[in-house]
């Protein structure tokens, strides 16, 4: 195609498109304005342009009828092609249907999410989009790179100071609970500060922190507490106080889900510690992909059950 009818057929949009269709369908300007939902003088007036954007009569008059010129005859199945395409693209942003879906997402998340809603999660995504799978990555750090890059699809925890290009969502805020074994010598009596921080603790931490906002509330308090060891998981702290005589810190949540089946007893921390604030985050070139929206608001809504 030459440089001067690109120009010109740059001039097409949608709804011209539309027209062209009915009037290569029709061959009759009266039947085309019907279809399309057009008066007659304005049906008229989209030949015309039609005219100067394709350099071409395309309807010429034979006695009492409209005949196709032969360029018209070779634009017909054209249009009706580009049409079907424009509408699969129309449907495929309003018609989104999870069953269809055929993806793998990337989530970033510490294992207390897993623990915590993991399941549920899992369960909801086998029901309403069966060929969609979760890749559950480690929470190594907040560096967005992997967002930008399409590593990770979705950020889920504690997300502090994102960049403008990176979206997030509050889910929700939690505490803080205290976690021992039933038969720990912790739970015969109130536990009170001073109790509490008798106690031998393990504390999880990926990083292999010692100290957190509990000591420093017990700081204050005058009290300093004992941690016998740091992990790197939740998993494994749970594990460490259902099997020894040490006493964990965990989110509410966490402890809900995971301490009845180990045998642990929740209790509430004699303390005055901040709430966390958990969120969902993800790279704003996924803002209005529909797919990464509906894995937005199922994981949204699956910690918004819990907290």
């Amino acid at each position: 195609m030459s440089t001067k009818h690109r120009d010109r057929a740059a001039g097409l949009d949608l709804n011209l498109l539309r027209v062209l269709d009915a009037l290569l369908d029709e061959r009759s300007v009266t039947a085309a304005a019907g279809r399309v939902h057009l008066s007659v003088p304005a049906t008229s007036r989209a030949l015309g342009r039609l005219r100067v954007a394709l350099g071409d009569e395309l309807l010429v008059r034979a006695g009492r009828e409209l005949v196709l010129t032969p360029r018209a005859l070779e634009l017909r199945p054209l249009v009706a092609e580009l049409l079907q395409r424009a509408e699969q693209l129309t449907e495929s942003a309003t018609a989104f249907d999870p069953a269809r879906l055929r993806q793998t997402f990337a989530v970033r998340a510490n294992d207390a999410t897993v623990l915590t809603v993991g399941a549920s999660l899992l369960s909801a995504v086998a029901e309403l989009a069966p060929g969609v799978v979760l890749r559950f990555l480690p929470e190594s750090d907040e560096d967005p790179v992997a967002l930008r890059t399409g590593l990770v699809d979705l950020d889920v925890g504690v997300i502090s100071g994102a960049p403008a290009d990176i979206r997030t969502e509050v889910i929700g805020h939690e505490g803080y609970v205290g976690l021992a074994r039933a038969d720990h010598p912790l739970l015969g009596q109130a536990v009170t500060a001073r109790r509490f921080a008798a106690a031998e603790h393990v504390s999880a931490s990926r990083r292999g922190r010692t100290e957190g906002p509990i000591d420093a509330a017990l700081e204050r308090l005058g009290l300093q507490r004992r941690v016998r060891a740091t992990v790197g998981t939740m998993a494994a702290a749970l594990w460490l106080t259902a099997t020894t005589e040490l006493v964990a810190a965990v989110p509410a949540s966490l402890a809900r889900a995971a301490g009845p089946s180990l045998g642990l007893v929740a209790f509430e921390l004699p303390l005055e510690l901040p709430s966390s604030e958990y969120r969902i985050g993800w790279h704003a070139r996924l803002d209005g992909d529909p797919a990464h929206a509906w894995l937005r608001e199922l994981v949204a809504a699956q910690w918004r059950s819990v907290l």
